[in-house]
């Protein structure tokens, strides 16, 4: 089993963002939520509510992103778990 040294191929290739990818984009919306906040955004409640919910949905992305890379990386390893 040949181990991938190249980043890029470590990326998925069904278009998904990689773990790592969505773990920035997720520090970037909170980053854009602090300043938000120091600018007092916090009344524009369009914005406020869009950005939550795209925290949400990052999220959820970055979560399952990761879950699934441990778990190829684990069946890459060690081959297929039975039983």
């Amino acid at each position: 089993m040949a181990v991938a040294t190249d980043p890029e191929s470590a990326r998925p290739s069904n278009g998904d963002m990689a773990a790592i990818d969505l773990h920035v984009r997720l520090s970037e919306l909170r980053a854009e939520r602090l300043l938000a906040r120091s600018y007092g955004m916090t009344g524009n409640a369009a914005y406020m509510i869009d950005l939550d919910a795209e925290i949400e949905e990052v999220t959820a992305a970055y979560t399952g992103a990761a879950v699934t890379e441990v778990a190829t990386l684990r069946g890459e390893l060690f081959g297929p778990q039975i039983g």
